[in-house]
């Protein structure tokens, strides 16, 4: 009996050892997190080893720290000179849109409440386009101008 606690002692420990050699290796000093104008960076001080993977599909370098990267692709618009206003604000009962230099393009309005329910949307036919708020609670709400498809501006509306 004692020679069958001995072996099973003994296969336990052998068992933890060879576990332990597969295990991932890290003994870091320090690390953190740092971020500036430029971006965010994760960093690990005093990783003593790595391991470098090649392949086909890539390059890999084992360990703690992996750095995740995103591209984008950038779509190059032409910036829009529009000038936009509204008043007054606060209003009562009617506001106002005011769209300079507008030439008839396509512009919309939509009103939104503060839980993002759309309340009132129309479209923007001159360069001062009023809108009936009467109907409307006193609150704040959303006003967002789009052109075509594309959101150029919102604003805040308080109704008193």
């Amino acid at each position: 009996m004692k020679n069958i606690k001995r072996i099973s002692h003994l296969l336990l420990v052998f068992g933890f050892g060879v576990s332990n050699g597969f295990a991932q290796e890290s003994s870091n000093a320090s690390g953190g997190d740092a971020s500036g104008s430029g971006g965010s960076v994760a960093f690990s001080i005093g990783q003593t080893v790595y391991t470098y993977k090649s392949g086909s599909n890539g390059d890999a370098n084992q360990g703690v720290q992996q750095p995740y990267e995103i591209y984008t692709v950038g779509i190059n618009e032409e910036p829009t000179n529009i000038s936009l206003k509204t008043f007054p604000n606060p209003t009562v009962d009617f506001l106002t849109i005011q769209l300079d230099d507008y030439a008839n393009e396509q512009f919309y309005f939509q009103l939104f409440d503060l839980q993002g329910s759309l309340v009132q949307n129309g479209q923007i036919i001159d360069t001062h386009t009023r809108i009936d708020l009467n109907a409307l609670p006193k609150g704040t709400y959303l006003i967002s101008i789009i052109k075509e498809t594309k959101e150029i501006k919102t604003f805040k509306i308080i109704k008193n």
